[in-house]
């Protein structure tokens, strides 16, 4: 029997030499002269925006006071356009920070925002008053978020800025608590990603025999506190400022909080970051005033309907929206404080006051409710 014939072996293919790039590499000066020009046509439109943002202050005729410039509707179709308009290489969050503070700085050409918001300085309520409304706003930090309300409520503040609920942690009741009783708005809401620090003045583990924090920030680190500090005392604060200002004068003590209150009260030393037990830990703020803003095209509603206890109430008041298909994004029950069995229901709803659809669910809603308030309608948080 003949042999088969053996298949020649396969030789690699020799290895082509890459041409080297003829293009030379440009002289450091070349190129900073390129961004010194560019920087000079960047700071001439700025000036430019400047000038065309006062005449918009101008074609609104004679006005009270800054807050009647202020249009959180018209800010947020502008964001939404530098979103839907980037290409890179910046992310969508640093070219929104660039523009709000673009926008912060003509608006207060007019006159300063004031900003209530939780204090003392160096809270995350700052951190997200800043997001929101950018560095030439003028924040006014207060004591409590009751406070809050009462100097919005008086117009010693513009607007304020409130916490309402957190990713891991859910709803701060309190603020849910003053919209029973307050006639204020909400306006907007702020999306803070939330990184808990743990300081102190050595920056030593050892050294911490007590910790100061806020009770959301013991709730959310306090996976980490069992596994880490189990004997440590935990003394709750008003605010995460005011542990880090406590902390500040003890070598045994350490405050939980963001890195901004540890450059404010002089903590300097981060034992560990972040601490947090869920790594994406978010609170939304939201943004309260006196008033209720046309739509922005991407908004959400917020109202509070009092039932009495009975069969089927609940479904009686979401069917409407169901019908009308308008979609709920959050739903939380509190007491009424107004009758015995009475409870109010916090409602989140897609869509604004002004859409035909929205009023005619409201509509229905009202045949079964003793009452129906609506708590704003405002655009939806941009990144």
């Amino acid at each position: 029997m003949a042999s088969k014939p053996t298949k020649p072996k396969k030789t690699a293919a020799p290895v082509k030499a890459k041409k080297a790039d003829a293009t030379p590499a440009p002289a450091l000066s070349d190129v900073r002269a390129k961004i010194d020009g560019i920087d000079r046509q960047i700071q001439s439109l700025i000036a430019e925006r400047a000038v065309f943002a006062h005449q918009v202050g101008k074609a609104k005729g004679k006005l009270a006071a800054a807050v009647d410039y202020y249009r959180p509707e018209r800010e947020a179709q502008v964001l939404r356009m530098v979103v839907d308009r980037n290409e890179g290489p910046l992310s969508d969050e640093v070219l929104v920070h660039v523009f709000r503070e673009i926008m912060s700085a003509c608006l207060a050409q007019q006159e300063p925002l004031k900003i209530g918001y939780l204090g003392p300085e160096g809270t995350f309520s700052q951190q997200a008053v800043l997001k929101h409304f950018g560095r030439s706003a003028h924040g006014l930090p207060l004591a409590s978020i009751e406070e809050v309300f009462q100097e919005v409520a008086s117009g010693a503040a513009d607007f304020g800025v409130v916490p309402v609920e957190n990713s891991g942690q859910g709803t701060i009741q309190i603020t849910l608590d003053m919209f029973l009783t307050s006639d204020l708005k909400i306006c907007g809401e702020v999306e803070l990603r939330v990184h808990q620090f743990l300081m102190s003045r050595t920056g030593r583990i050892d050294d911490i025999e007590r910790i100061y924090a806020h009770p959301q920030s013991f709730a959310q680190t306090a996976g980490w506190l069992r596994a880490n500090l189990p004997k440590v005392e935990k003394v709750p604060v008003s605010s995460n400022a005011e542990g880090a200002r406590r902390a500040r004068g003890n070598d045994d003590a350490a405050a939980i909080g963001g890195e901004s209150a540890a450059h404010v009260y002089g903590l300097k030393k981060v034992v560990m970051s972040p601490i947090q037990d869920d790594k994406d830990n978010t609170t939304r703020f939201l943004v309260i005033g006196r008033s209720i803003f046309p739509p922005s095209g991407h908004d959400r509603t917020s109202v509070l309907v009092f039932i009495h206890d009975k069969p089927g109430a609940l479904f009686d008041v979401l069917s409407p929206f169901a019908r009308h298909g308008i979609s709920m994004n959050r739903i939380e029950s509190r007491p009424s404080h107004h009758a015995k069995w009475e409870y109010g229901f916090f409602i989140d709803l897609a869509g604004h006051i002004d859409d035909e659809a929205m009023k005619q669910a409201l509509a229905e809603l009202k045949q079964h409710s003793a009452q129906i308030k609506v708590l704003g309608s405002y655009p939806v948080a941009v990144p």
